[in-house]
């Protein structure tokens, strides 16, 4: 199969219902995106699939064929993506740090789509958890993102 990610093309030869969170970390080597719970509810291994907030650990590689993948790796890349790193930095975000990859991602889809979010809005779109308990330091990062 062939996949689309952070702009790059990538034959990759796996069984078409392989998750595509262990495509993106063993067969790719890009280790920035985490596994955490398997079944979508972290929010740990969460990339953009054409601009949208996707989680890898239940989506299948064959689903994505022909659609832009992004990770954490290409994310600065992205105008909304360097916001939000700039701005997590600036907050100081990250305390484990095993969550944010998946924030970050989260947090740059809700950018693309919302480009002035409101307080409902941040919060139905940063949903994934944090054993940390940073949520207010994440939604302040968004709101600084946003402003940006």
């Amino acid at each position: 199969m062939e996949l689309t990610i952070n702009g790059s093309t990538f034959q990759v030869d796996v069984e078409p219902d392989t998750p595509l969170l262990w495509v993106v970390r063993e067969t790719l080597g890009m280790t920035g995106t985490k596994y955490g719970c398997g079944v979508a509810q972290c929010g740990a291994c969460t990339v953009l699939i054409d601009g949208q907030a996707t989680r890898s650990c239940v989506t299948t590689v064959d689903s994505v064929v022909g659609m832009a993948i992004t990770t954490i790796e290409a994310i600065e890349q992205d105008t909304e993506g360097r916001k939000v790193v700039e701005a997590w930095l600036a907050n100081q975000v990250p305390q484990c740090g095993y969550c944010q990859s998946g924030q970050v991602m989260a947090a740059t889809a809700l950018l693309k789509q919302t480009a002035q979010p409101t307080e409902d809005d941040i919060a139905g779109a940063m949903v994934n958890l944090c054993r940390c308990g940073t949520y207010n330091a994440i939604s302040a990062a968004v709101r600084q993102a946003a402003q940006a």
